[in-house]
């Protein structure tokens, strides 16, 4: 009896990794549930300016793209300056920001269900690479701002976002006195500073050169493994499953 058992554990075993295998699957290559993302990514030959190296598998539109580079953008009526003008080594670091939030198809390890009338889910905890929010916190630390959290609390009395009453504009610097308290504290924690560099594999990169590939499908494959890997709860279902197919076989023998 023991040595019919070596083939089915053998076998046994490839079926566990093919279950867990499908399970990452379902965090890869995927767009968000929200106001104007695309329900599957695809190739957008016609995407703007800063939001082009998405191109070639974007869950955003060509019109989208567009949009995120206004002033104030038709898509959420957000105005970056609320203070007054943005230096434009500053606003192209939201720009970028933007493009990732609404073109990228390598965020699934981080989508979080929520209950908003605008969408259904968000990211959350992204890892982003530490010179790519270095880099945002400097160019912005002169630029004005009246709030340490932009995802609420604003007065849209007008149609846009204003400061509240009660605020007053100072510099980045003066409410975002860290990378980290820019970078985490703007969106609620939509990003976390990463102490990994960019090129690791292991952080999010919000700049990249299209002609290298999307740096960002490897991270995301990273942290889909690790996540399912971890993830015993939600893995084992498919696992006993695939154990109760097979097991009456095993039996007949």
């Amino acid at each position: 009896m023991p040595w019919k058992l070596t083939p089915l554990l053998l076998f046994l075993a490839w079926v566990a990794y093919q279950c867990s295998a499908q399970a990452r699957t379902d965090l890869l290559n995927v767009c968000m549930d929200a106001k104007h993302h695309k329900i599957k990514p695809g190739p957008e030959d016609k995407l703007h300016d800063q939001c082009i190296p998405w191109k070639k598998n974007a869950c955003c539109s060509a019109k989208v793209s567009q949009e995120l580079h206004r002033d104030t953008s038709s898509l959420y009526n957000f105005n970056w300056e609320h203070c007054g003008k943005m230096k434009p080594a500053c606003k192209r670091h939201f720009i970028q920001d933007n493009c990732l939030y609404e073109c990228s198809p390598n965020l699934g390890p981080w989508i979080q269900e929520v209950n908003q009338s605008w969408r259904k889910e968000r990211f959350l905890n992204v890892p982003l690479c530490k010179e790519d929010c270095q880099s945002w916190w400097e160019d912005c630390r002169t630029s004005y701002t009246c709030k340490t959290n932009w995802q609420k609390g604003w007065n849209w009395t007008s149609g846009s976002n204003k400061c509240p009453t009660g605020t007053t504009c100072g510099t980045f610097e003066f409410y975002f006195p860290t990378p980290a308290a820019l970078c985490e504290g703007l969106w609620s924690n939509s990003y976390k500073l990463s102490n990994y560099s960019r090129g690791s594999g292991r952080c999010i990169q919000m700049w990249f050169d299209p002609a290298q590939g999307n740096p960002n499908e490897e991270v995301a494959r990273f942290y889909a493994l690790a996540m399912s890997a971890g993830a015993m709860p939600q893995g084992i279902r498919p696992l006993l499953l695939c154990l109760a197919l097979i097991l009456p076989l095993w039996l007949h023998e």
